[in-house]
């Protein structure tokens, strides 16, 4: 079991309010990502929940049990961190097995767990090496192969992706989401990185300002942002926002078009400007448009390789069922 709720939780630090009242339920088995900009409480959120910061008010309760003054050891929960935390002198073996020796668990389960986690994490064949014989990815599985042989309730992760680089970033994203399904257990991760939150997410919680903007599946929140928050911050390149006599016309304060829903002509759309920075990336070209009367820049994400260069200019067409509406103060008009 590994459901989570938070009810009406707050934390301060001195006369700093980081976390006002907030609720949120995690249900037994999904998948959460907790995204936002930096210092928007995304990491105190997990830490609460973890127990590693007491709570202001509010009540933390896992698998209906109150857990708000419960000891971090007690709660059940595994947290996976930034710095992957290995012991340099022990083996990958009795790195995972750590916490199981501390908690002087029967010798022969704790080889039956490390080698269950081994085998799940493909680590077997460096069971007898030192994390500096390891890679960045290898020594994050190690990391996480320590929390897996606690069978925790639930798995708590704060940015464990950060320390590696680009390619690296990609095949472990994808080695976490795979440990879901096998696991099936409950897990929190929490990124800056709206692209990771979008491809592992089942359920994303939007924060700024240590505020829930939004809660919902990826493509809820790519399809239907509650505000030009949420909107601007899902989806890559981010949402284009134009005001005044265009959005007026749409009867709005503002509109929104997304890059991948503007089509590019030399000769036909409403819309007009100049090509600035094109990026081209083999499967899309990114548009950088100024001179619009619109906004500066518009980008514009086109499939493929698109023949414009740097000063054409260019005419473009928004897709009109594409188009999000949005009022003075930013929320969604429906």
């Amino acid at each position: 079991m590994g459901q989570i709720t938070l009810n009406q939780v707050t934390k301060t630090f001195g006369d700093v309010n980081v976390i006002p009242p907030l609720d949120l339920e995690i249900n037994d088995g999904e998948f959460v990502v907790f995204v936002g900009p930096s210092g928007c409480g995304k990491s105190t959120l997990l830490r609460l929940i973890a127990g590693l910061e007491d709570v202001t008010s509010g009540m933390i309760q896992i698998d209906g049990s109150d857990a708000t003054a419960t000891p971090p050891a007690k709660r059940g929960l595994a947290m996976v961190f930034q710095s992957y935390a290995l012991y340099p002198h022990m083996s990958v073996r009795k790195n995972i097995a750590f916490p199981l020796k501390m908690a002087k668990m029967d010798q022969a389960e704790i080889d039956k767990r490390v080698n269950n986690a081994a085998s799940v994490l493909n680590l077997a064949d460096y069971i007898d090496r030192r994390p500096g014989q390891l890679s960045g990815g290898q020594r994050q599985r190690v990391a996480i192969g320590r929390a897996i042989v606690r069978e925790p309730a639930a798995f708590l992760f704060d940015e464990p992706l950060s320390n590696l680089d680009a390619a690296l970033r990609v095949g472990m994203r994808l080695e976490i989401s795979e440990l879901h399904k096998r696991l099936d257990t409950t897990m929190i991760y929490v990124t800056h990185d709206q692209v990771e939150a979008m491809t592992m997410a089942d359920k994303i919680v939007v924060l700024q300002s240590g505020v829930i903007e939004q809660v919902g599946s990826p493509l809820e929140l790519y399809m239907t942002p509650r505000n030009k928050f949420v909107a601007g911050f899902i989806g890559s390149p981010k949402m284009n926002f134009i005001e005044g006599a265009e959005a007026q016309k749409h009867g709005a304060h503002s509109i929104g078009i997304r890059p991948e829903h503007i089509e590019v002509s030399d000769s036909e759309g409403p819309w007009t400007g100049v090509v600035g920075v094109a990026e081209h990336l083999g499967s899309d070209t990114f548009f950088h448009i100024h001179e619009t009367g619109l906004a500066d820049p518009i980008t514009v994400r086109a499939s493929g390789e698109v023949s414009f260069s740097h000063g054409d200019r260019i005419h473009m067409k928004p897709r009109e069922d594409q188009i999000h509406r949005f009022d003075a103060e930013g929320l969604r008009i429906a």
